[in-house]
């Protein structure tokens, strides 16, 4: 590794310093050399704390920690494809594993590709335009956004919705950490409100095009609607008509959107967070490192445990009937709490306001998806809404700090 660093500082990196031939590359240079070695500069003065780990070493932890996701995600593709077309065996979780892992790598790496391709693309333009140095934050949302996709989706949408989230929702407020919302979650937010039917429609299977030409059939009954947007044609029914309690039938201990099969993981969904348990894995890894706040994934369960409990109690259609348990291990909750809600950049920074933050977050999520079944999945609008209330929440829980030492300074002066 010496030689090879040796090679880019003398033979390479003067093409881009300033007065080389490739100097208006520099950004690109930087980039790929702090990448690969641990940055040469360090900080001087006026730190407190230094520590040895850098932000690409952080933004690689995380990515780590999305791997079980990303991998399960991308075989579950491949098992309900095959479901869909009633291939021999395919129902069974140990059959036809590298034919669903590669069904599900066909149309998880252009998602991959498009992402990283127009938000870095974006990146270097902004950082060549404002001559600084290439900020790594993209590197965790440009894996973020395959996995919180349908496995349909027009690649490019996604490529229209990335270059939205990156340029309005983080480069106008100035980059990498001064974005008030996270990035991953505003491309999703984009594309569901411009293109609502590719979002909440049954694009949630895979089913190829040669498929139709070969007339290949789909399973009987068998649908490309999510655990969510199955409860959510049950709200506002009366709980007694055959249709939902045909409808509920689908969430019994042995249905499809059992609580065994949520936690799992094989159910339709978005790529990478159907399943719970992997997201769980994930979890463990980042608060293991340090890199993710325990305190919003544990008040964010919480919250979400609070709200399906209350629903069971005050329960008046289907959807609030549902075990807070089903509730938190359906849909995107689990993903979301783990790695959506504990974006350092747009999550609370106060040690009680974290708690405050989480719990929230993870309350109106259920709160969203059961009272408006126009939004399904509750976790994207309530970790949006909670970004934005982040830094009051923050003001308040220093204030009442403030003025706490102040009384306290206060009764000590009158006792001196």
């Amino acid at each position: 590794m010496k030689a090879l660093h040796d090679f880019l500082e003398k033979k390479v990196k003067p093409n881009f310093v300033e007065g080389g031939k490739l100097s208006k590359l520099w950004v690109v240079y930087d980039s790929l050399e702090t990448f690969a070695f641990t940055p040469g500069h360090t900080t001087s003065k006026g730190t407190h704390i230094k520590d040895g780990i850098d932000l690409k070493r952080t933004m690689f932890l995380v990515i780590l920690a999305m791997i079980p996701c990303l991998l399960f995600g991308t075989w579950n593709i491949g098992h309900h494809y095959f479901i869909s077309i009633n291939a021999p065996g395919a129902t069974e979780l140990g059959s036809m594993f590298w034919e669903k892992l590669g069904i599900g790598a066909v149309k998880v790496l252009p998602l991959i590709a498009v992402s990283y391709g127009v938000g870095l693309g974006i990146e270097f333009l902004f950082a060549g335009l404002r001559k600084h140095s290439i900020n790594e934050g993209f590197l965790v949302s440009g894996m973020l956004i395959p996995l919180i996709m349908p496995v349909d989706v027009p690649l490019w949408m996604v490529a229209v919705a990335t270059a939205f989230a990156v340029i309005i929702g983080k480069e106008v407020f100035g980059g990498t950490g001064m974005n008030i919302l996270n990035i991953a979650l505003t491309t999703r937010a984009f594309l569901f409100f411009a293109y609502p039917k590719q979002m909440s429609g049954e694009i949630w299977i895979h089913e190829a095009l040669q498929n139709k030409a070969a007339g290949l059939a789909m399973a009987d009954g068998y649908t490309g609607a999510t655990a969510l947007g199955e409860l959510a044609t049950t709200v506002g029914r009366d709980k007694g008509t055959s249709e939902v309690v045909s409808t509920m039938g689908q969430f019994a201990e042995s249905g499809m959107y059992s609580i065994q099969n949520c936690f799992l993981g094989v159910i339709p969904g978005c790529v990478g967070e159907t399943s719970a348990l992997a997201c769980l894995i994930g979890a463990a890894i980042l608060i293991f490192t340090g890199i993710a706040s325990w305190r919003i994934i544990v008040s964010f369960l919480a919250g979400g445990l609070a709200m399906g409990a209350l629903f069971n109690v005050f329960g008046a259609n289907a959807f609030m009937d549902v075990s807070p348990v089903h509730q938190v291990v359906m849909g995107g909750f689990m993903f979301g709490m783990v790695f959506m809600a504990t974006d350092p950049v747009t999550a609370a920074q106060t040690a009680a306001g974290k708690w405050i933050y989480g719990f929230l977050a993870g309350f109106l999520s259920i709160m969203i998806r059961v009272f408006n079944p126009a939004y399904p999945e509750g976790v994207m609008m309530a970790i949006l809404f909670m970004n934005v209330m982040a830094p009051t929440i923050d003001h308040y829980v220093i204030q009442s700090n403030v003025k706490r030492r102040m009384k306290r300074m206060t009764l000590q002066t009158a006792n001196a």
